[in-house]
């Protein structure tokens, strides 16, 4: 791995039943992305099919497959490989009778390099992924990858600072976070794209590190996803985004000395005192 800087681009899409169609519409959009330069290209949460979490319907588990058979996976697996880029793939996995909301992520030559599954799992109105998924049991990963150290966590991970800071401290350079976020079937008032954003550019701010999200969008019976994609740089800064219906790239090229210099001269790691966080952090 020796590329001085590293290129992000976040896919944002609008996603049916017709999972080879979705596999498709990636496709092109990570072709677009690679065209644009981007060098790790994240694609949505779940975006195999619509989001199916608004609901407890049984038989959405039968959309689940293993990590490394799900045709999102070995779909996308060679067009890594031929554009030499690095894909996080996100999936409904199926390990024996247990059921996750996982990603597995490509090299850039299409090799699996593991996978990781979701921390926190919500259960709300419109977000009933309790029914379908396990916590995960993977704890937080982050991939050495042909162009970079990349952490990833899942949509709801992307709230709590505890999973933004646990990458960071195994080295991440960059974090991205696949999202399936939209309206709120209980509020219709309620709308939390801004604050969505906001916390996300907080994790940037307070790690030193830019971070990509990829949303959907699209009206999936009466949930509407708002997209607003983007990628912030190290000071929660949004440098490149998309607006709340289209679907297409957002991509962003970062000095990655330039951001280890920046992390260590900050001193948020240095004076972090451990000390303290014990038991009334729990």
């Amino acid at each position: 791995m020796t590329n001085e800087t590293i290129t992000l681009g976040v896919l944002q899409g609008a996603f049916g039943a017709d999972m080879h169609a979705n596999i498709e519409t990636v496709k092109g959009l990570v072709r677009e992305a690679a065209g644009k330069g981007a060098q790790v290209i994240l694609p949505p949460e779940l975006f195999q099919g619509p989001y199916f979490c608004t609901s407890q319907e049984e038989h959405w588990f039968a959309t689940a497959y293993p990590a490394l058979e799900h045709p999102c996976v070995t779909a996308l697996q060679p067009l890594a490989a031929e554009l030499g880029v690095v894909i996080p793939v996100s999936i409904f996995e199926r390990d024996g009778p247990r059921y996750y909301n996982s990603m597995v992520m490509l090299d850039a030559d299409g090799k699996a390099l593991g996978t990781y599954r979701k921390s926190h799992i919500p259960d709300g109105p419109g977000y009933q992924e309790k029914y379908y998924f396990r916590p995960g049991d993977t704890g937080f990963k982050v991939w050495d990858t042909r162009h970079g150290r990349v952490g990833v966590g899942i949509c709801w991970d992307q709230w709590f600072p505890e999973t933004a800071r646990a990458m960071a401290l195994m080295g991440a350079e960059v974090l991205l976070y696949p999202t399936a976020i939209g309206s709120e079937p209980h509020d219709a008032g309620l709308d939390t794209a801004a604050r969505w954003r906001r916390a996300m550019q907080g994790h940037a701010v307070s790690n030193v590190i830019p971070i990509g999200a990829a949303n959907r969008v699209g009206d999936e019976n009466g949930q509407l996803f708002y997209g607003t994609s983007f990628i912030c740089d190290h000071t929660g800064e949004v440098v490149s985004e998309l607006d709340r219906a289209e679907q297409g790239v957002a991509v962003a090229r970062f000095d990655r000395a330039f951001l280890d210099r920046h992390r260590a001269a900050w001193g948020f790691f240095r004076d972090r005192r451990t000390d303290l966080y014990g038991p009334h952090f729990t």
